[in-house]
């Protein structure tokens, strides 16, 4: 959501991807901390923030005449595509 804001009144074409290196630079430093906790490396599980993100400019690009279409298609995009990406980040993880 933050980002098909940012894209939308930013109104620059790569601003939902640049957000998402932003959430992944914030997501590897939180999951250094979870390391740095003690748990295994292959059992934290980062979000993967930045193919959603491309999605989302690429709709951007598509409905340049209508922001309303965007925040709703780049959304629906996004948010699929985002737990798509994230279940199939999920089976890499061992078992606890």
């Amino acid at each position: 959501v933050g980002a098909a804001y940012y894209l939308t009144f930013t109104g620059v074409p790569g601003t939902a991807t640049y957000y998402a290196l932003i959430m992944t630079v914030y997501t590897w430093i939180a999951e250094g901390a979870w390391f740095s906790l003690g748990y295994p490396y292959s059992f934290i599980v980062v979000p993967m923030w930045i193919p959603s993100a491309i999605l989302m400019d690429l709709v951007y690009w598509a409905t340049k005449k209508n922001k309303h279409s965007l925040i709703l298609m780049g959304g629906v995009l996004c948010g699929m595509s985002m737990s798509m990406f994230n279940m199939t980040n999920l089976l890499t993880i061992d078992d606890p």
